[in-house]
């Protein structure tokens, strides 16, 4: 098969949402019809003692939340889907900003009793900023949620995008029989199931035909209402305006039920795009170039508790890669091979002899890579626009067990190179700073300290505003600056210079008196610092 050939069996997309919008939830049934699993673990049921696939990591497992990203390879419908279900808790947030840098499309889960909530704007915002396909799932229509219609009006009015109805819900609730299939015009009925794929699907060639009243008797004519409304309101479905980020079609369905799903699933791999362009600091890398390039936009040690194993998780974007074969680190400038490459479900792996654009395969890693390191077969360019944050909440990091030191020190920092936390070090005394975005990735930290490198720490809060690396063109002045403020300077993990800011009434001060100095509030622009 062609290098162009398998680009267009390859769908890569992410699953998006607010907390407890069914997200998890939905990526198990997509497994289920992918047939990757056979039975699915209900993420929040006492009576089925298994957890979702996805979550992997025990504390996902006992809070019932996702709080890292997992990467999970299927086929459906003779394609090849690459599915990233994302943490959609709001503290683990960068991470889902990341992982949407490595798809070409998203599907967003809508909780049709909640609407549109914080989270979804938010997440929604990124894929505008970068014009990400978006496809919308409504779920939980076997609860009593709100008005399909109303729905609609929300999420263009919150989101800021046009939408176009592609299946339509039969009643809601206790009374929920199905979704009529707008875009296959068939209609499929509500068997509730949680963890087998049930599926009966009843051929009709019009809204007019009898087997409708027979079947979904006493709603038939409420749909034919509701479905001559959509055509008249709504647009066809415009496929250009998807793929450029403009028009989000919305199907409705039960993820915990199996229902709307296969619909979903069917029209995805029918209309998401196959691996894109991507930006570099030289130029739009093709996918269907000769040669491999790649990026690494997540990290994760541990992916299995018994071998210390540490993965880089990386994006193909062109060419073909190749087991064993060397290939260029960029940052590092070092040719590396990698003998063990692997593709996932979850924490299961595959080795794998080649992968191609849209892929996202697993590298064995030694402590080479860094989130946003490029692999090339020697051009020397960087792939561009991979977020970094600025900290928001900061603790110092207290050893509760001297004799684990050296445990201590290589867990948190392999756990800070995988983008949940920023490490900062202070002189004297060696403090160890962390700095997050939320405060549940406090608890995660030490809770995986604990677990995967058997030390025990605990947190002391610190009065922190901001984290600004600080750089100058004169380099005397840096030292004398960072001379005078001792006490408010860090070390970042790369030996960068950071002003502790206590208050921001005390950065802008600092900002007005140092004129000179340059106070950066993402690592972003790391790559123009030079460490001491």
């Amino acid at each position: 098969m062609s290098l162009q050939e398998e680009i267009q069996k390859r769908k890569t997309f992410a699953i998006i949402s607010h907390p407890d919008a069914g997200k998890t939830t939905l990526t198990e049934k997509f497994l289920l019809f992918g047939g990757a699993i056979q039975t699915a673990g209900a993420v929040k049921s006492n009576k089925i003692k298994k957890s979702a696939t996805s979550d992997f990591m025990d504390i996902e497992r006992q809070r019932g939340i996702s709080v890292a990203t997992s990467v999970m390879t299927f086929e459906f419908n003779n394609k090849i889907i690459n599915l990233l279900d994302t943490p959609g808790h709001k503290d683990f947030a960068e991470d889902t900003y990341r992982t949407l840098t490595a798809v070409d499309s998203v599907i967003l889960v809508i909780d049709c009793v909640k609407g549109v909530e914080a989270q979804t704007e938010k997440l929604m915002e990124v894929c505008r900023m970068r014009d990400t396909p978006v496809i919308i799932f409504i779920n939980k229509m076997d609860r009593e949620g709100r008005n399909p219609f109303d729905l609609l009006d929300e999420l263009e009015a919150k989101l800021n995008i046009k939408v176009r109805p592609l299946s339509w819900p039969i009643s809601i609730g206790q009374t929920f029989k199905g979704v009529y299939n707008l875009y296959e015009k068939s209609l499929n009925l509500f068997h509730p199931s949680q963890q087998k794929v049930t599926d009966e699907i009843v051929s009709i060639n019009s809204l007019d035909d009898e087997l409708l009243d027979e079947h979904i008797s006493p709603f038939a004519n409420q749909l034919r209402e509701d479905v001559h409304l959509i055509e008249g309101v709504y647009d066809a479905f415009d496929h250009k305006a998807y793929l450029e980020g403009k028009l989000a079609p919305v199907f409705f369905g039960s993820a915990v039920n199996n229902f709307g799903v296969r619909e979903l699933l069917s029209a995805f791999t029918s209309i998401a795009p196959a691996p894109i362009e991507r930006p570099t600091d030289l130029r739009e890398v093709l996918p269907e170039e000769k040669n491999f390039s790649g990026f690494v936009f997540k990290i994760h040690a541990n992916l299995d508790p018994r071998h210390r194993d540490r993965i880089a998780f990386l994006r193909i974007c062109s060419g073909k890669f190749e087991r064993n074969k060397f290939y260029q680190h960029v940052r590092l400038q070092k040719q590396l091979r990698f003998s063990s490459p692997a593709s996932f479900m979850a924490s299961a792996k595959n080795i794998i002899d080649e992968a191609y654009p849209g892929d996202v395969i697993g590298l064995y890693d030694s402590g080479n890579f860094k989130i946003g390191d490029t692999l090339t077969e020697g051009e020397n360019l960087h792939f561009k626009g991979i977020p970094s944050f600025s900290p928001e909440i900061f603790k110092e990091l207290v050893n509760n067990d001297p004799m684990k030191t050296k445990q201590l020190d290589k867990g948190i920092h392999q756990l800070t190179d995988e983008g949940v936390a920023q490490l900062f070090t202070q002189q004297p005394g060696n403090r160890k700073i962390v700095g997050v975005v939320g405060e549940l990735q406090f608890e995660v930290i030490q809770y995986r300290l604990q677990n995967e490198y058997g030390a025990a720490c605990s947190w002391r809060p610190l009065q922190l505003h901001k984290a600004c690396w600080v750089t100058c063109d004169d380099k005397k002045e840096l030292q004398e600056f960072v001379r005078l403020r001792a006490t408010q300077i860090c070390l970042d993990k790369d030996g960068h210079f950071v002003y502790m800011a206590e208050t921001n009434y005390m950065l802008n001060t600092m900002m007005q008196n140092h004129p000179k100095i340059k106070f950066h509030f993402t690592s972003e622009f790391k790559k123009d610092l030079v460490a001491i």
